[in-house]
């Protein structure tokens, strides 16, 4: 059935790239064995329709055309379907490479594939291995929020988003009406900056706090959007990332491996706990908050009133 399917695709784009005039559902059945025998028109219909998604997919360009008449027709011009020849040097492979296998946990993981596919029908060397000198290299970008798929769509055709959002330092969420930019990724987690309507300013949302559906809603952006760079800045600094002081605080003896990372010193205290100075930036409280019991912070007294504040919020539900 494979084989067959594959040939009837063959059959049809060869019809479609020969044509010099668009061609009817009718020339086409024609034409092509395949769809002669279909047992009905809606059989050859819904095998259509099926084989026409498939090639646009594969990246053939098809033209829909209606003649005077109100019939409509199909045609692949080749000027539409010719690409100029790609050359990528080893390092430009390698990172082609590296990205596709960054979404192999998202749902982009079959056009991540299948991009590398048609780069390679359209000229990648076969001897270039995408993945090469990085093969110990296994990048991953865990997905799992509901949220991603939704807000990445709406970032992309620049449409309005409604979602629930829960505030850590909040017991129930509350609806956000916002204008999504862009999805960043910092710590293993999923931001989205956009602008929010509703409060007038740019805000970052973390999408593990987004509950229920994520829906779209019409009309243009009211807000300029940013370019990539300010974008990275804001959730950067919203996630913590940018510090402009330091914090003390006490921590667990064998937890909390990533504080102890960014620590710019390290004390122990005995009794199982140890004392650490890390930097203190926006988000810093959140980020306290996810190590629970295993850390207690010292100074300054503002961080330590945020972390109770949010741990006293989720005790609430």
């Amino acid at each position: 059935m494979a084989i067959a399917k594959a040939e009837r695709l063959m059959n049809l784009a060869l019809c479609l790239l020969g044509t010099r005039r668009p061609l009817s559902k009718r020339e086409l059945r024609q034409s092509i064995e395949a769809y002669l025998e279909a047992g009905s028109d809606d059989s050859f219909n819904r095998m259509f329709e099926r084989d026409k998604d498939d090639l646009r997919e594969l990246g053939l360009v098809i033209e829909t055309v209606e003649n005077l008449d109100g019939e409509v027709g199909y045609m692949a011009r080749r000027d539409s379907n010719r690409l100029p020849p790609i050359t990528l040097d080893a390092e430009e492979a390698a990172a082609l490479g590296l990205a596709a296998k960054v979404w192999q946990q998202a749902r982009l993981a079959g056009a991540a594939s299948g991009a590398l596919q048609k780069l390679r029908a359209a000229g990648l060397p076969e001897d270039v291995d995408p993945y090469g000198a990085h093969g110990a290299l296994e990048p991953r970008i865990p997905v799992h929020e509901a949220a991603f798929e939704p807000l990445m769509l709406a970032c992309r055709d620049r449409r309005p988003v409604v979602f629930e959002y829960r505030k850590a330092t909040a017991a129930r969420p509350e609806p956000r009406t916002v204008e999504p930019w862009a999805l960043e990724c910092w710590r293993g987690h999923w931001y989205l900056a956009g602008w929010d309507r509703d409060r007038g300013a740019e805000r970052v949302f973390r999408l593990s706090r987004i509950t229920g559906k994520v829906r779209t809603r019409s009309g243009a952006f009211t807000a300029e959007v940013p370019d990539v760079v300010t974008v990275r800045e804001t959730v950067a600094s919203w996630a913590g990332e940018t510090a402009d002081r330091s914090a003390l605080i006490r921590l667990r003896s064998g937890a909390g491996y990533p504080l102890r990372a960014k620590a710019t010193s390290v004390r122990e205290l005995g009794n199982g706990w140890d004392e650490l100075e890390i930097p203190y930036g926006h988000g810093l409280d959140a980020w306290l908050v996810e190590f629970g019991p295993d850390v207690v912070v010292l100074d300054p007294a503002e961080l330590r009133a945020d972390v109770v504040d949010r741990l006293r919020a989720v005790a609430k539900g």
